[in-house]
């Protein structure tokens, strides 16, 4: 199959995962700050092992580690302004970003979108590596991450008084933006195999900085951070297996 649609279809399941997480939406009502913390935690330690054996790794062995670390700091200042700039709320955290009137619905529907593009991202340019099993791995993992993802954006909307099937569709609709950022990704790599290292580095940038400033953060909230922490570990270990099975 054609790599761009392998790609494509990649960050596409993995984006469809959150559907999965977001089932429990209908039958219950909200979630409990323990297990939000958990799932959180659990996502972190996925993203964060797939951020260094997935894409640091592999653009180390492919590139200078000049291109690397220029890609890589690229990655987090891209994700610091879209984090400024961009209006968005969590629901914990609260507002975050340049002054907005919208919705707190469609402010909780950015924050997601920032969340989710660089998991997109980092997974077509796996694909456009060429690296089949080593991308397959990473969609894989993202798609596990994704799971407990959705159900921590559908519980929260359900709690806040919007409908289950809302709150569901809200959820796999958070999730969609991962295959655009996927096919920027593979198209990036496909145009210029030359780039590999940098966008494989710069995917990895988003994605730490995206754990570091917000998954973690958030995480730890409600004193719940040993939980989240063990869970990160779990996460780690389960992506860092995932990722030697493949290799």
């Amino acid at each position: 199959m054609n790599i761009f649609f392998l790609g494509l279809f990649g960050s596409f399941c993995a984006g469809l995962a959150t559907a999965i997480g977001a089932l429990p939406v209908f039958f219950f009502k909200k979630i409990e700050e323990k297990w939000y913390s958990s799932m959180l935690g659990f996502s972190a330690g996925v993203m964060l092992a797939a951020t260094f054996f997935s894409l640091l790794l592999p653009a180390l062995g492919r590139g200078h580690i000049l291109q690397v670390v220029i890609g890589f700091a690229l990655g987090s200042v891209f994700v610091e302004i879209a984090d400024k700039y961009i209006p968005h709320e969590h629901f914990l955290k609260g507002k975050e970003g340049s002054a907005s009137h919208l919705r707190k619905l469609f402010l909780f529907i950015l924050a997601m979108t920032i969340h989710n593009f660089p998991e997109g991202l980092s997974v077509g340019v796996g694909f456009g590596s060429g690296d089949i099993q080593k991308a397959i791995a990473l969609a894989i993992g993202i798609g596990i991450q994704n799971i407990p993802e959705g159900a921590a954006v559908a519980l929260p909307l359900k709690a806040e008084g919007y409908s289950s099937k809302y709150s569901f569709g809200v959820s796999v609709l958070s999730g969609m933006v991962e295959p655009i950022g996927g096919m920027l990704g593979v198209l990036l790599v496909i145009l210029s195999a030359q780039i590999l290292p940098v966008a494989l580095a710069f995917a990895a940038g988003c994605m730490l900085y995206v754990i570091s400033g917000e998954i973690i953060p958030e995480s730890h909230r409600k004193e719940n951070g040993k939980l989240a922490t063990f869970w990160l570990i779990v996460g780690f270990i389960i992506m860092m297996i995932l990722d030697n099975i493949f290799s």
